[in-house]
């Protein structure tokens, strides 16, 4: 049975590896609980919540020196220090950005998982740790937007005057990005978003943005990540958020590319065109900032009163929250390295997760891993042999000209030779049948579904021949077609309510 510890983080980190929730699913694994005194309090997870779900409560020391250490923040070098030798650490490190940190774990003999190395392959999704705090992020990034902006975000009308909406660009249309669309939309601004990959114009779209197109041919990405892109967006590009800075009056940014540097979306000149009391809300600010000016962790109003946020910790205030995501994605990285569920951790390297996420084993560096293929090119389809397709027959004239003889025909023998009152009932049957063909044949074809064209037809013949027998002068023959008429009013006029209603799910808001 493995010990695992959940130490507290450094000052500026309020969120928690574990909850008192996750330590269940922890200890279900077979493994042993410890947790440094403190370490919930900042996300609302008091010592007393952990002491109820079969923690062990330790101090600092004891919680490091676990066989297994849950954290979330890269460590320093006095906690690295703190490790047991061959204990295993599990955090978000950043290993394409600090190859320092991982050469520290290695030289300590441990084994080392990062936690944003989570491949983006559908098995990994829950425990895909960047996307949960993305997610949050994004969406706190509106919070912080709305708390700095001077106005509604919703557009209202009073009786002191019209208030206009707020208009939000969103650059990047990741998880992140999507969050802060939808909420942006919910509070009510025009929201618009640029993507370099077109094929999430319909997320967009669905979610009340609007998207943004830059029309320059992009490499598709293979491992579900942003890619760096051409000269040739990046010109066309630049050109949109030029134009929109001076039209919008919120941008967040969330363009990040794994292993790199934030590329640079807003230029100076962009935020000196920018009204007054506008806001920026850079989530790239810690790896360098998508927007010129930005200052990572803090906030800064320009020259022109233009506000910046470049704060790090989006996520972290919305601590409760968070810490119980990530303990969950963390929860299921464990269980997957725990596949006896005897509380005894092992690493398969031949599981694409698994290698992914370890870039230090027992001392050994194993970052990068090899590249997995998470989004395959669409093979080239053969093009299928011509299938023909028999022409329709259509009946020739004569035929119809003989088919209408026959019938008349067939009307006049009944007439002529039928006991009465069979000649009649026959006449209305057949006038029913040509009249109420007619009459539902000539409404336009979008007005109603196959099924119900074909229904509504059937009740047009019954309507028309109740309506000739209602005037009979048996009464009982009179009830029953009122009932027939009734009856069949109900399914024709109910069928196009029903068909009006479908139709009014494809239409726009507003529009007829």
């Amino acid at each position: 049975m493995a010990v695992i510890g959940i130490v507290r983080e450094p000052g500026g980190e309020s969120r928690v590896a574990a909850t008192p929730a996750t330590i269940a699913s922890l200890r279900k694994l077979g493994h042993e609980v410890v947790v440094e005194r403190g370490a919930g309090s900042d996300a609302s997870y008091p010592d007393e919540a952990y002491a109820a779900a079969e923690a062990t409560l330790v101090e600092r020391e004891q919680a490091w020196g676990s066989e297994i250490v849950l954290a979330i923040t890269p460590p320093d070098p006095e906690r690295i220090a703190l490790l047991a030798d061959g204990a295993t650490f599990i955090a978000l490190l950043s290993p394409a950005l600090r190859p320092d940190l991982v050469e520290s774990l290695a030289q300590r003999g441990i084994t080392a998982l990062a936690l944003d190395a989570v491949p983006r392959i559908s098995r990994a999704q829950s425990m895909d740790v960047l996307s949960s705090m993305a997610n949050i992020a994004g969406y706190r990034a509106v919070v912080e937007a709305a708390h700095e902006f001077g106005r509604f975000f919703t557009g209202q009308v009073t009786a002191a005057g019209k208030v206009p909406p707020a208009k939000v660009l969103v650059a990047g249309a990741g998880v992140a990005g999507l969050a802060a669309i939808g909420a942006a939309s919910s509070l009510g601004a025009i929201v618009r978003a640029t993507d370099p990959r077109p094929e999430v114009a319909d997320q967009v779209t669905s979610i009340g943005g609007e998207y943004l197109p830059v029309d320059v041919a992009v490499e598709k990405s293979a491992d579900g990540y942003a890619k760096a892109t051409s000269e040739a967006y990046d010109r066309r590009a630049a050109e949109i958020y030029t134009e929109q800075a001076a039209d919008v009056d919120i941008i967040i940014t969330t363009a990040l590319i794994p292993g790199r540097a934030a590329p640079r979306l807003i230029t100076a000149s962009d935020v000196a065109a920018m009204k007054p009391g506008s806001v920026i809300v850079d989530m790239a600010a810690g790896q360098g900032g998508n927007v010129e000016g930005s200052v990572a962790g803090a906030r800064t109003v320009t020259a022109n009163g233009v506000i910046i946020l470049g704060y790090t910790d989006l996520a972290s205030r919305l601590a409760a929250q968070a810490s119980q995501l990530y303990g969950t994605n963390v929860a299921n990285l464990v269980a997957l390295l725990t596949p006896g569920k005897d509380g005894v951790l092992a690493i398969d390297f031949d599981d694409v997760v698994q290698r992914s996420v370890t870039v230090v084993r027992d001392g050994a560096v194993t970052w990068p891993p090899p590249p997995v293929q998470v989004a395959a090119a669409p093979a080239k389809a053969t093009p299928a042999a011509p299938v023909e397709i028999p022409a329709k027959k259509s009946m020739s004239a004569g035929r119809k000209a003989l088919l209408i003889v026959l019938g008349i025909a067939a009307l006049f023998a009944v007439n002529a030779f039928a006991p009465a009152p069979l000649p009649q009932h026959f006449t209305v049957l057949t006038l029913s049948v040509v009249i109420g063909f007619y009459v539902i044949g000539k409404v336009h074809h979008a007005l109603h579904t196959p099924l119900m064209s074909v229904t509504n037809a059937i009740s047009g013949v019954i309507v028309v021949g109740a309506m000739l027998q209602i005037t009979d002068s048996n009464p009982v023959v009179q009830v029953i077609a009122a009932i027939a008429v009734l009856l069949a009013s109900i399914n024709i006029f109910g069928g196009f309510a029903v068909t009006r209603r479908m139709l009014a799910m494809f239409t726009k808001g507003g529009q007829k």
